[in-house]
């Protein structure tokens, strides 16, 4: 099977772990938060995951710094999301923290990848 370059990139790598993750915590949310918190959180973290991937496959280094920056963008509303989710009480300190420390990690991922993409 052929396999893309994005799914070589470790921060993508990542970003999917993220995604299992809250797609995981998310599965114990209230069933009032299905359509509200768990959707948009769900949503998020995978637009950390298809903007990494979309913007692999753009032409210019300028282009897919674009594609990498809304990554990171969807990332911080995840990190937001998540924030409101543990004071309201749907997630724990150990999901947090595991959230958070994924987070952390791609952060700097996305920010040195679009670093040698604006380079290219």
């Amino acid at each position: 099977m052929k396999t893309y370059a994005f799914e070589n990139l470790d921060v993508w790598q990542c970003a999917k772990r993220l995604s299992i993750l809250t797609f995981s915590i998310t599965r114990h949310f209230p069933e009032s938060e299905r359509y509200g918190l768990s959707n948009q959180m769900r949503r998020a973290s995978i637009s950390v995951c298809s903007n990494l991937a979309e913007g692999s496959a753009k032409s210019s280094g300028r282009e897919k710094a674009r594609f990498t920056e809304t990554s990171f963008c969807s990332l911080m509303e995840l990190l937001n999301q998540s924030i409101i989710s543990k004071d309201l009480g749907m997630i724990s300190d150990g999901e947090m923290g595991a959230i958070r420390a994924l987070v952390n990690e791609i952060a700097v991922k996305t920010s040195r990848l679009r670093d040698s993409q604006l380079r290219m």
